[in-house]
């Protein structure tokens, strides 16, 4: 069976890439224009802008919702004075003004079969706990779904350490395995050209300024400071960041020369992108959405492991049906 699937935040499509061959998307949304870009020039739709403001009820049908939301802090402001008043408050009042409401809301009203959520891993300390606590209880308790949530790293696929929580809902009381990640993944110079532009090599003042970045936080005992990785290893995570001076994955060139940072279509590679994959913007904004991106591969697996458990209650309902069909003509 094939799924039609709506793609919220969607930045440049990682999550997307993952599931296109599961079925078809009918319905993206992403506000940052240069993301808008890249996506068009990689899907052929140009994804709605502001997910606030499109109607819930004029979403497309769909059988799995994709969302890789922005973490925020829910306001308690508007509970207590519910409280007073002896109403019970609900999503509505506890998410409002978050864009996870705006998940909420398409779930309610779509009641799609199951949906997959990723976020930074501090999602689930963040607020001292509070902001995952009131997720969970809204896809749980106020939605009807069955939920599972996993840290994933994904470096036993790409070659970084990129750490994130998955959220995979069901509809239905269906069991769920999250896939099993390999301990060791490609290294680091799997994914390196051969030869590279000058323009992508350190200066020497920036590369003097890092330096003593780094000496001087040492001293104090942080390790903040670049990361030049082994090649034969894994990198940090490629964060959205990357854009301002690369600092934190830097690529040796041997002694005689400054270090270098990573080429845009590098980076595309340390998440997992294909080859085809368009990268149609400048240097810096390409950084910066494969810095906010996902590790497709991750999200394959992930997909894969959603689909065989709603094939699998699908058997299951089909030889219940037979099983019934079969005791009313007997």
């Amino acid at each position: 069976m094939l799924y039609r699937f709506i793609d919220l935040f969607a930045g440049i499509g990682g999550i997307r890439l993952a599931f296109e061959e599961y079925g078809e998307c009918v319905f993206s949304c992403e506000w940052d224009m240069k993301a808008q870009e890249t996506y068009e020039a990689n899907f052929g739709e140009k994804p709605i802008g502001d997910i606030r403001q499109v109607n819930e009820k004029e979403i497309p049908d769909h059988e799995i919702l994709l969302a890789g939301f922005p973490c925020q802090p829910f306001s308690i402001a508007g509970v207590s004075k519910k409280n007073s008043l002896g109403r019970k408050h609900g999503f509505l009042d506890e998410t409002q003004g978050t864009l996870f409401f705006d998940i909420a809301r398409i779930i309610k009203e779509k009641q799609p079969q199951a949906f997959l959520l990723e976020n930074v891993k501090n999602l689930k300390s963040h607020d001292k706990g509070n902001t995952f606590k009131v997720i969970k209880k809204v896809l749980e308790e106020e939605l009807g779904y069955t939920v599972y949530d996993q840290v994933i790293n994904a470096k036993g696929l790409v070659p970084q350490s990129r750490e994130r929580i998955y959220i995979v809902g069901f509809k239905k009381p269906i069991q769920f395995e999250f896939p099993e990640i390999p301990k060791e993944g490609p290294p680091l110079i799997s994914i390196l050209d051969d030869e590279v532009d000058e323009q992508f090599t350190l200066s020497d003042k920036l590369w003097d300024y890092l330096q003593g970045y780094k000496e001087k936080h040492s001293k104090k005992g942080n390790g903040f400071g670049f990361g030049l990785p082994d090649l034969n290893s894994y990198s940090r995570t490629l964060s959205a960041r990357y854009y301002k001076d690369g600092s934190e994955i830097l690529i040796s060139q041997g002694e005689e020369k400054n270090p270098r940072r990573l080429t845009p279509r590098e980076c595309a590679r340390l998440q997992g992108f294909p080859e085809t994959f368009k990268i149609v913007v400048s240097r810096t904004a390409a950084w910066k959405q494969f810095g906010n991106s996902v590790a497709v591969p991750v999200v394959r697996l992930i997909a894969e492991k959603m689909v065989q458990a709603l094939e699998r209650d699908k058997t299951i309902e089909d030889i219940a049906e037979e099983g019934r069909l079969e005791y009313v003509t007997k």
